[in-house]
């Protein structure tokens, strides 16, 4: 079983903070451990933004806690009316994410069933401290380089046994593709999708991300390479032309990599369009049909090298 950096940092804050409490003498420290369990988050922004929203939102639980219990009492039914006044105003406040940290205080002060300053200074203690241990802690985070690295190979694999499957079926040497590479696909951007996301939290400052630009352009060859499908079930067959472009989807297969090749390639389709207009004219309403479909391919395979050629510059 493997144990997650998360669970890793939880295990170290929130002794952390209770032994800091305790350096500091103040009472009941085991509320500065759940706050600081409850704030370890999976980037360093939510990690931020989470801490913002729990130290207001405690605040905030303070001063409803001494309106509601000093003026109308410490009963579960005033406990209850608190509440309810109390989640819907984190919300208008934009600082829900700070109810379950703030609801512990409010429990502190109804346990404790009387509220002097010494108590106020002691719960604010415990809410700098378990949230304060959390955020520092939080803001080591693990570079994702190595998994958005994996990411990219798995895709870039998935691409190569595309080309080679639309070679082959152009030459009719398999005719019973299951296209299992399309559903693996949309689960490989997706998951990559995410760990984008969460990198990009972990640099507030950097404006520019490589991965996000290099997936994206592979989302959008991905989408061509759909298009091109349906264009390759019309391509004429056992003619030379047709070999040509299954030669050329076998050498676009062999160079799905993170490298630039994409202007040698547009130059070897520039001489294929060439060999393509020399040919014969059509002459029946099928063979026009045919050359369409094939120019369309051509088309769709120049705007899939433009994006790798845009994105290389």
């Amino acid at each position: 079983m493997k144990i997650g950096y998360r669970t890793i940092k939880t295990a170290i804050a929130t002794p952390l903070s209770l032994a800091i409490a305790q350096f500091f003498g103040v009472s009941n420290v085991a509320t500065a451990g759940i706050l600081t369990m409850l704030c370890i988050q999976p980037s360093r922004k939510k990690s931020v933004e989470t801490a913002t929203h729990r130290f207001l939102a405690c605040l905030l639980a303070i001063l409803f806690s001494v309106a509601f219990f000093e003026t109308l009492g410490y009963s579960a039914f005033i406990l209850t009316l608190l509440l309810i006044v109390f989640i819907p105003s984190t919300i208008f406040l934009k600082i829900e994410k700070g109810i379950m940290t703030s609801t512990v205080i409010t429990l502190n002060i109804y346990t404790f069933e009387k509220v002097n300053t010494a108590f106020i200074y002691n719960q604010l203690w415990l809410i700098v401290i378990g949230i304060g241990t959390g955020l520092v802690i939080n803001l080591y985070m693990p570079s994702l380089d190595k998994k958005m690295r994996a990411k990219q190979h798995e895709i870039e694999e998935q691409f190569t046994s595309i080309l080679h499957e639309l070679a082959k079926f152009i030459r009719e040497e398999s005719m019973d593709w299951d296209g299992k590479e399309i559903t693996i696909l949309d689960e490989l951007f997706e998951e990559a999708d995410d760990l984008v996301e969460r990198d990009k939290e972990n640099h507030l400052l950097r404006d520019k991300h490589s991965y996000f630009n290099y997936f994206e352009m592979r989302k959008e060859q991905y989408l061509l390479l759909q298009q091109m499908m349906p264009l390759v079930t019309r391509l004429p067959k056992k003619e030379d032309i047709a070999e040509d472009v299954a030669k050329f989807f076998e050498e676009l297969a062999t160079a799905v990599h993170p490298g630039n090749t994409a202007d040698v390639f547009l130059e070897e389709l520039k001489a294929l369009r060439k060999k393509f207009k020399q040919e014969d004219l059509p002459e029946t309403l099928e063979e026009f049909e045919t050359r369409s479909s094939l120019f369309q391919l051509l088309f769709e395979i120049e705007e899939y090298l433009v994006l790798k050629s845009k994105f290389k510059k």
